[in-house]
């Protein structure tokens, strides 16, 4: 993209400055100078400092900790950027908070992906780049285009280096889903890992941010296990299932998480186990030793180079650079 004839404005807020500025690099592009100020009351304050008018606007800010100041940053940035006359609102938000509020599970629960979906179209968004959602019906809460991205060949270019550095063949390799709704995930992943097999963990939540292990289905006995999940939050469900694996011969555990909240001492606690190897994305920025990440940015600015060009999203992720 080509920044002196570019008339896309690319801006951060507070969730993911160094990711921002590493996708405008990849576009060539200045980020824009924006304001993000909180008063003693906690009333936010968030405006762009430059022009925007007849701009297609980027916005890139995951709702994250503190997810509910983080998306009242945005709304309010949103509606000074429709204030001032910006052409086209288009958002980048990594990681979409609220994400696991996706359905009514006991009576009286509010369906807050939906509700945060509408409240961010009536802002006036006009697109949604998002990366590896909870579940596939988010997208349709929007009325909107949504990107709904997913990191599965990231992923499947990390191990394939791992694993031939460390001289691990893949037909040893049994990529596993922590529970039935990531099996997608993991399948996807194997079927990038050749002669790889699958397994899945039977697992119950009894309440909020905790899981029991029920059973395993797929052989993991002397097998290199790959946990694959969306996002590891407290780690209650990976640390649960790798005990599980190694119970059942597992030879060795690596595990794989797009969104790395890392809650309640979660980082320690997984480092602390016999856990081998541990990577996230950049959707929440986290700089914890011994935690590898893989940087989004190739892929999120390649999105918005083809959105603005026209042209479809590539296919693989290799073509994003």
């Amino acid at each position: 993209m080509d920044a002196k004839d570019s008339k896309v404005l690319l801006f951060k807020l507070t969730a993911n400055p160094i990711l921002a500025e590493e996708v405008a690099q990849k576009l060539h592009l200045q980020l824009s100078l924006s304001e993000v100020d909180h008063f003693a009351d906690g009333e936010v304050l968030a405006r762009p400092l430059c022009s925007v008018r007849d701009q297609t606007v980027y916005v890139i800010q995951s709702t994250a900790n503190p997810v509910s100041e983080r998306l009242m940053e945005l709304l309010v940035f949103i509606d000074g950027l429709k204030n001032a006359n910006a052409k086209e609102i288009n958002l980048v938000i990594p990681y979409y908070g609220f994400c696991r509020q996706d359905r009514i599970t006991r009576e009286g629960e509010p369906i807050t992906a939906k509700l945060v979906a509408k409240i961010l179209e009536a802002a006036g968004v006009n697109l949604v780049i998002t990366m590896d959602l909870h579940s596939p019906q988010i997208q349709g809460f929007f009325s909107c285009p949504v990107d709904a991205l997913s990191p599965t060949d990231l992923f499947a270019q990390y191990y394939q280096d791992k694993l031939a550095k460390l001289g691990i063949a893949t037909q040893d390799v049994c990529v596993v889903s922590p529970d039935h709704g990531s099996l997608h995930r993991a399948r996807n992943l194997a079927s990038k890992l050749p002669n790889s097999t699958l397994a899945v963990i039977d697992k119950r939540r009894p309440a909020p941010n905790k899981a029991e292990v029920v059973n395993v289905v797929g052989e993991v006995k002397d097998k290199v296990c790959i946990i694959i999940d969306d996002i590891i939050d407290t780690a209650g469900t990976v640390l649960a299932c790798a005990d599980c694996l190694f119970a059942r011969g597992a030879k060795k555990i690596f595990v794989g998480g797009t969104h790395g909240i890392f809650s309640q001492g979660a980082a320690d606690r997984l480092l602390k186990s016999k856990i081998e190897d541990i990577v996230i994305t950049d959707s929440i920025e986290q700089n914890i030793k011994g935690i590898n990440a893989i940087s989004l940015a190739p892929m999120i600015a390649g999105v918005i180079e083809a959105t603005e060009e026209g042209r479809p999203i590539p296919d693989s992720w290799m073509d994003f650079h």
